[in-house]
């Protein structure tokens, strides 16, 4: 067989030479990954799948490092690594180089193998995804974890539909089934559903078996054409369901050696047309056994107990299979190699049990004998047309005695002789042999009645007394002890009880049932009567061990004695830890290996052979702490000459003395429900209980008070933070006001630069101002000469025209003077000579009032001009000093707004301040009245219970008084009884002359102060009666009591101080508050 260590390369050839047909055992190559360092360790596979071709295989590891192996290039490639391991694979989907994973985080992610990227990452699983379907497609898949089903679209990588289930019920599987559209779902209830996939419809529900063949489904396998379904479970029987007609058509029963079904997987032939009759099963032996399903012929098998297989997958084509070994290597089978005539295991293996248990319910008329080499024809039956065909080993049994018949078809009588032949059951089968010896009855429903009551509140907090690093551990030990809690109540009572079953709890973690009932058959078979004197331990058992030991090794006995070492040194404590503390896990294995296959009696008998195996150490110690330490540790001591002496002690031992005699045979637990376990004292229980309940309140009201405390300190906290943030606040208010002020001094400062050049430019704008209206009055100047010039040049113009007039004038007066005298002649002509004058006169007049008038007309428009400009000046003066007046107006406007503004917000926070003050005060009165109605309850409450502590002391000194009476009434009575026999003895001794007898009697009473003691009679005769001064069960109850009310006494005195102690603080804490001077915001 060629082996391939992979190592820490990403890539190379899986095997040197391919082997073929010729492979031995059909192994083509084994592959394993080593680790090189300073603790070399091989690397475990996990989980494999092939692609839809069959010529690719992906392998996934612990470390989560995922390998692709191509097995016609024959080279390997390391294409990821998700540094964690994975759970599921699947290497079928649409698109040939991407693959699913499913991961230890709940999660599933889909890499390329190619590009060796992540192309999506897909969530929504609260558990670890146990199996991926993808679809015929390639287009959708299916993951399934214990509590969900999540069906996937491949191309968006988004969740189409969950389904959910009930926690009670669970899923086992959920996958697609081939060349259809149908899911099939199979729950823990044994359920089985079909779906269809387009509208998610539920199509058919798969009938319940007949009655005598149901077992609970757990692994199913289906046909390439989807037309059959197989599923087994914890049982050697695989039911053969066919679909399309939704019958069960044939039971197939696998070999006696096979009593659970890991996996199922169809090898697929080349011509069958997808009907598979090859079905591989790997059952709870490791090894997978290839059958035909309708001859019911084995045609072939891979692993062995030795190199044993985890998990297994077929490729496609029917060419390979790919096993996880338990070893956590991967081996790679050649089906060709296998199917040779050569390589079939021998025909004797597989030969017909013909003495097999008969089937008389219904299920018998399914099941049909065969042989290896054929089969026979089926019974029928009038009723139904189901065959079906068993698988079974042929072997010669003889008849054994029935008292010597185990269940799983062992003989006692056989498993002691190989153990007294090898001195222990093989390592492997070791737990079967268990299981068989015990006889557990495995009642599931009755366990789970009991588990479902949940954790017992006596073992809610066990891991701060028992601190178990694995967590799955602690799960299961508290699981099973609340489930013993809940059979019986003395076990919640139980101190030692962890420790007894802690050694089968690490045992059977996997199995919860098979551990409670294991614990429970110990606890009922092989610690009889430990209860009966509960809390104390069993005086009775420990004084047949005693009586035993001083037969045996009186000398031991008597050096125990001597240094008042008692049994419940030196053998209680291995009794209540069924000796774990003291042996390895292979001495304590090798030990219950024989204690299970004995009397109960051997147990007591196994450890007082520890004892007398032990002697010399023992010899050796001389004070009471090296006994403890011995009884509580390991010790050099041969664990095969304690087994020895245990069968020697058990012979030689006297049957007066014999704890045979006492205990009661073996008896297993009753099927379908467990008995009534009630061999204790059930007052004490009982009264054990009520005083936890009453610790448990009493617990409770002061994780309350001290909730309270805590909530009020909370609540000071909070306070105190509120008002650090509050003065936080007001010293970042006053930075700010004070920032802010310095930005509006900055602010002003630069309006009073800006004012400054303005007050310049305004300066220059009035110098450009005055010397523009300079050169306005200049230019009005010559203006005004040009006009008065022009006014000249017209004046003399029209001085020139009236003296030219004057002259006409002048020539008309002339020319008049010249007609008058002609007009002389006549009046009419000298009356209009007068009329021309007058005329003449009346012009010159208007003339001159013209004259006048425009001068005046020019007197006034000059006045005007001036009075036009000297309006404009004033006017634009008057703008000036209004613009200048505005701009004030304006600052002082804003100004005032601002101050106003700051004046009413001042107003407003003195206004709001004062409410707040008002609140306060109203507030701190509030509170200050509160304060004082508190304070009176209090002290009302402490007068009470001051009083209430008076009248309890006057009634223990009365209680007191009373029990010194009867102390001295019960004293008197003994000395009186003790005088009488004192006197009956000497009457005896006059009589019988036996003097010597009287003087020890005296003797002894005098050394134990007169007092009496009373030994409870279990039946055995103890030899060391006289000289163990051990005190009777009524006055140990009595002390017991006395020492449970001094308890209770001494926690209600805690619980008082306590709550003196809060009330206190609360008071110091809140004191009678003052009005503060701080001031506190809204």
């Amino acid at each position: 067989m060629e082996r391939c260590d992979l190592g820490e390369r990403r890539q190379g050839p899986v095997w040197t030479r391919r082997a073929g047909a010729a492979a031995p055992r059909g192994v083509i190559v084994n592959i394993i990954r080593s680790v090189q360092g300073y603790h070399s360790k091989t690397i475990h596979f996990l989980n494999a799948a092939f692609d839809s071709s069959g010529d690719s295989l992906l392998a996934g590891d612990r470390q989560g490092n995922i390998y692709v192996f191509d097995l016609n290039g024959n080279r390997f490639n390391l294409v990821q690594r998700t540094m964690q391991a994975c759970t599921a694979l699947a290497f079928n989907l649409r698109r040939k180089t991407e693959f699913l994973v499913a991961l230890a985080d709940y999660s599933v992610k889909c890499f390329d193998t190619g590009t060796q990227e992540l192309v999506s990452w897909m969530r929504g699983h609260d558990s670890s995804v146990s199996s991926i379907s993808v679809h015929g497609s390639g287009k959708y898949a299916i993951t399934t974890s214990t509590d969900t089903a999540q069906l996937w679209d491949l191309d968006t990588f988004q969740r189409i539909r969950k389904l959910n289930v009930r926690q009670s019920v669970g899923i086992q599987k959920v996958f697609f089934l081939p060349l259809s559209n149908t899911i099939l779902s199979c729950f823990k209830d044994n359920s089985v559903f079909a779906w269809e996939f387009d509208t998610l419809h539920c199509k058919y529900q798969l009938p319940t078996p007949v009655e005598g063949s149901v077992l609970f489904y757990k692994v199913f396998a289906v046909t390439r054409d989807g037309q059959t379904l197989v599923a087994g479970g914890k049982s050697n029987h695989l039911h053969l369901w066919c679909l399309e007609s939704k019958r069960l058509i044939r039971i197939i029963q696998m070999p006696e050696k096979v009593r659970a079904v890991r996996h199922l997987e169809f090898l697929p032939g080349s011509f069958d047309g997808g009907s598979s009759q090859v079905l591989g099963v790997l059952s709870q032996d490791n090894v997978m056994r290839f059958i035909n399903i309708e001859t019911c012929k084995l045609l072939f098998d891979i692993g062995s107990p030795e190199e044993g297989i985890s998990t297994a997958v077929i490729s496609p084509n029917g060419q390979y299979i790919a096993s996880v070994m338990e070893n956590g290597s991967l081996n790679l089978y050649s089906v060709q190699a296998l199917t040779q005539e050569g390589n079939k295991p021998p025909p004797s293996m597989f030969k017909v049990v013909q003495d097999g248990p008969k089937y008389t319910s219904e299920a018998n008329k399914l099941i049909t004998k065969v042989t290896s080499g054929g089969s026979k024809g089926p019974w029928k039956s009038k009723g139904s047309r189901i065959q079906s065909r068993l698988l079974k080993l042929q072997a010669n049994t003889s008849l054994e005695n029935k008292e010597n018949e185990l269940p799983g078809g062992l003989n006692k009588k056989r498993l002691r002789a190989l153990l007294k032949g090898f001195g222990e059951y093989p390592a492997k089968y070791r737990m079967f042999v268990w299981r068989s010896l015990l006889q557990l009855p495995e009642n599931h429903l009755a366990f789970s009645s009991l588990i479902d009551r949940g954790i017992h509140s006596a073992f809610i907090n066990i891991q701060k007394e028992y601190p178990i690093k694995s967590r799955k551990l602690l799960r299961v030990l508290q699981r099973t002890l609340s489930a013993l809690a809940h059979w019986s109540a003395i076990f919640a009572e139980t101190p030692y009880m962890p420790l007894l079953a802690f050694p089968f709890v690490k045992l059977f973690q996997n199995n919860q049932l098979i551990c409670f009932e294991v614990v429970a058959t110990v606890v009922v078979n092989f610690c009889q009567h430990w209860f009966e004197y509960f809390p104390n331990p069993p005086v009775n058992v420990l004084g047949m061990m005693e009586n035993v030991l001083a037969h045996h090794d009186k000398e031991l006995l008597q050096h125990l004695i001597k240094y008042n070492v008692t049994s419940q040194v030196y053998a209680w404590p291995l009794l209540e830890t069924l000796l774990s503390e003291v042996l390895t896990r292979e001495e304590w294995l090798k030990v219950f290996d024989n204690i299970f296959s004995n009397h109960p009696s051997y147990f007591l008998m196994v450890v007082v052979a520890y004892i007398i195996c032990s002697r010399a150490p023992l010899l050796h110690c001389y004070q009471a702490a090296d006994f403890e330490y011995f009884f509580h540790h390991r010790n050099n001591v041969d664990i095969n000459v304690v087994i020895k002496e245990a069968y020697h002690l058990m012979e030689a031992t006297p049957l007066d003395i014999h704890p045979q005699r006492m205990l009661d045979d073996f008896t297993p637990l009753t099927k379908e429900q467990y008995p009534v376990f009630n061999k204790y004292p059930t007052f004490v229980v009982d009264y054990k209980a009520q005083e936890r309940e009453k610790i448990r309140q009493d617990e409770i009201e002061y994780l309350r008070e001290r909730q309270f405390a805590h909530e009020s300190a909370a609540k000071a906290q909070e306070q105190k933070a509120e008002d650090e943030v509050w003065y936080r606040k007001q010293k970042l208010l006053r930075e700010a006001q004070e920032q802010r002020r310095k930005i509006l001094l900055e602010e002003e400062e630069r309006l009073a630069e800006q004012r400054q050049r303005l007050a310049v430019a305004k300066t220059e704008l009035k110098v450009k101002e005055l010397q523009l209206l300079d050169a306005s009055r200049r230019r009005f100047l010559n203006y005004q000469q040009d006009q008065l010039q022009m006014e000249l040049k017209r004046l003399d113009d029209e001085i020139a025209r009236k003296a030219s007039m004057r002259e006409q004038e002048t020539a008309a007066a002339v020319q008049d003077i010249v007609l008058q005298q002609m007009e002389f002649e006549s009046q009419k002509q000298r009356f209009e000579q007068h009329l021309i004058q007058d005329q003449e006169a009346v012009t010159k007049e208007m003339k001159e009032e013209v004259d006048a008038h425009r001068r005046k007309v020019d007197l006034e428009d000059q006045r005007v001009q001036r009075l036009i400009e000297i309006n404009k000046e004033e006017i634009q003066k008057a703008h000036t000093v209004a613009e200048e007046n505005l701009a004030k107006a304006e600052q002082k406007h804003i100004d005032t707004d601002w101050r106003l503004q700051t004046q009413w917000r001042l107003r407003r926070d003195d206004q709001d301040r004062q409410k707040c003050y008002q609140e306060i005060v109203k507030l701190l009165h509030d509170n200050r009245v509160k304060e004082a109605e508190l304070l009176k309850a209090m002290r009302e409450t402490e007068e009470k219970k001051w009083e209430d502590v008076v009248h309890k002391k006057v009634q223990l000194e009365e209680e007191q008084k009373v029990a010194a009476a009867a102390d001295e009434h019960r004293k008197q009575f003994l000395d009186d009884k003790m005088n009488d026999a004192l006197e009956l003895a000497e009457k005896l001794q006059r009589e019988d002359g036996c003097s010597e007898r009287h003087c020890d009697l005296k003797a002894t009473c005098t050394e134990r102060g007169l007092e009496v003691q009373q030994v409870p009679r279990s039946g055995n005769i103890h030899l060391n009666d006289l000289s163990t001064l051990a005190p009777s069960p009524r006055m140990s109850l009595d002390r017991s009591r006395t020492e449970l009310a001094r308890q209770e006494r001494e926690l209600m005195a805690e619980v008082r101080r306590l709550r003196q102690r809060l009330t206190a603080q609360a008071q110091n804490r809140h004191p009678p508050t003052r009005i503060p001077a701080t001031t506190w915001s809204p």
